[in-house]
């Protein structure tokens, strides 16, 4: 077993630190026969943020979820039980067939260019399923010799799809601060593709970092609709009675109009677009991409997937905005919440915008 990790931020006042990652490390490799390397070709104040995992070069997994406690306990259920302490959201894909490969490659050009170790080409299967997707990372410039021009592909994929989009984009993110995908965004609200477009959101209530930047973005998305309703912020909750509990939202997924999906580890920051190591998977598969939107609505709404089998704007507006808002109002009256869901207050410091970036320049989750 081959483990590789980031070496950890080099100025102890950030964590974790390379002292830290170096112990944990000591602690996984004692009596085993796992290899750890700790890999710190990294951009100055930034980290290797992807998560992915190779088994045999037949399996993959790749998403957001951190395989550590660190900045919060990950175990948690798509029912989300309150239990007195910030619940977790998060989405992996699972991939088989060809595109194994791909997640395995980078993965052993990384290993060599930290261990000198070259490790044996991937062989996953010929064929694969009917799904076809795609591989995309973020990889900055000048950080790997296999790779001096870096690799910009999940804020190309993000950027077409967007720009392509039709009837309604929605995102599933921990952060909202990246001057190029609001820039498309703002667009896409200031002229909209169709009557009945709709962008919507799920993002933190309080994210690690960066908050007032995500609500100085969705201040200009909120101008540019110019009250028309097509923008909808929203956050989760855990309820337990009178108790609401904040399920942080840390999930990375993108659908527009269910033809196009991403999953991976990208925030849509520029940490995640430019300067951290990332990966995403695309897709085009109709399919894929419509079920895991009915199954991420059925869990966000409370509802059976097969209640949700009809038209995505109707369900917007019908169940999203309704909830959403009847649900903050509650919150603002100190009164329980009956869902889930509710609607983040579309407000921003306009004054402390530059802190996200200053407080988050190395780990963002």
């Amino acid at each position: 077993m081959r483990v590789l990790a980031w070496a950890g931020a080099p100025l102890p006042l950030f964590r974790p630190s390379r002292r830290d990652v170096r112990q944990v490390r000591e602690q996984l490799v004692s009596r085993t026969k796992i290899k750890c390397a700790l890999d710190a070709h990294e951009r100055p104040l930034h980290c290797h943020h992807e998560k992915t995992i190779v088994i045999d070069d037949r399996v993959a997994f790749v998403g957001g979820i951190d395989l550590t406690s660190e900045s919060g306990d990950r175990f948690d259920a798509s029912h989300h039980p309150a239990r007195a302490s910030v619940g977790w959201h998060d989405v992996c894909a699972r991939i088989e067939g060809p595109a194994v490969a791909d997640v395995a490659d980078h993965f052993n050009m990384r290993w060599h260019e930290v261990t000198g170790e070259r490790l044996a080409d991937a062989t996953p299967p010929i064929r694969g399923g009917e799904v076809e997707v795609q591989i995309v990372r973020t990889v900055p410039e000048r950080i790997y010799k296999a790779t001096r021009n870096g690799d910009f592909g999940i804020l190309e994929s993000y950027l077409r799809a967007f720009e392509g989009a039709q009837r309604f984009i929605y995102l599933e993110n921990q952060f909202l601060w990246s001057p190029e995908i609001a820039s498309v965004l703002v667009e896409k609200l200031s002229r909209p593709p169709s009557a009945d477009f709709r962008i919507v959101m799920l993002l933190p209530a309080k994210p690690a970092t960066g908050t007032d930047d995500t609500r100085g973005v969705l201040g200009e998305l909120v101008e540019a609709d110019a009250d028309a309703g097509r923008i909808l912020a929203c956050t989760i909750y855990a309820r337990s009675g009178a108790r609401a509990d904040p399920i942080y939202v840390h999930a990375k997924v993108g659908i527009v109009d269910d033809a196009w999906i991403t999953i991976g580890s990208a925030n849509l920051n520029e940490h995640s677009l430019f300067n951290d190591t990332e990966m995403n998977l695309v897709s085009h598969d109709a399919a894929l991409a419509l079920e895991t939107r009915l199954r991420l609505w059925a869990e966000h709404l409370e509802l059976a997937v097969d209640e949700l089998r009809r038209d995505p704007i109707e369900v917007i507006d019908q169940l999203w905005h309704p909830i959403g808002r009847d649900q903050l109002a509650r919150r603002e009256a100190g009164l329980p919440l009956t869902h889930r869901l509710v609607r983040l207050p579309h407000v921003s410091k306009r004054s402390g915008r530059a802190l996200g970036p200053l407080s988050g320049l190395l780990v963002d989750g």
